[in-house]
């Protein structure tokens, strides 16, 4: 259970910073509103990468080795759009204004969250 809590917190923290590009924004009157709709957009983040990114890349395995990879930026701001539909969806004050938006915030989450997940690590040595 904790892994789980640690990697949606991650993921909360990067979200916060993917707000800082223009178009991605977050709304919300007060402090705990935002982090509660920071915490529920990072759940809807783990959601869509653990079910969709799987079955993008076994379908799109041919563009991703044909692109060298670089399709995967395409994807991961996709999908970051995805949710900020789905955020709105599901009436959270977090928006996503279009594909460049997606682009750089998928871009500054993806940074920040492998930063944070080597500074803190979600598994815990058992010696």
């Amino acid at each position: 259970m904790i892994p789980i809590v640690v990697r949606v917190a991650i993921n909360a923290v990067a979200l916060w910073a993917a707000t800082w590009v223009s178009g991605v924004e977050l709304g919300g009157s007060s402090t705990p509103a935002k982090v509660g709709t920071l915490i529920a957009v990072a759940l809807i983040f783990g959601l869509v990468n653990a079910v969709l990114k799987p079955i993008i890349k076994v379908v799109g395995c041919g563009f991703y080795i044909l692109t060298l990879g670089l399709i995967s930026f395409v994807v991961n701001a996709l999908l970051f759009l995805l949710v900020g539909w789905l955020a709105g969806q599901l009436h959270l004050s977090f928006t996503v204004s279009g594909f460049w938006a997606g682009f750089w915030g998928a871009i500054i989450m993806t940074v920040v969250s492998f930063a944070l997940s080597l500074v803190i690590p979600d598994k815990y040595d058992e010696r």
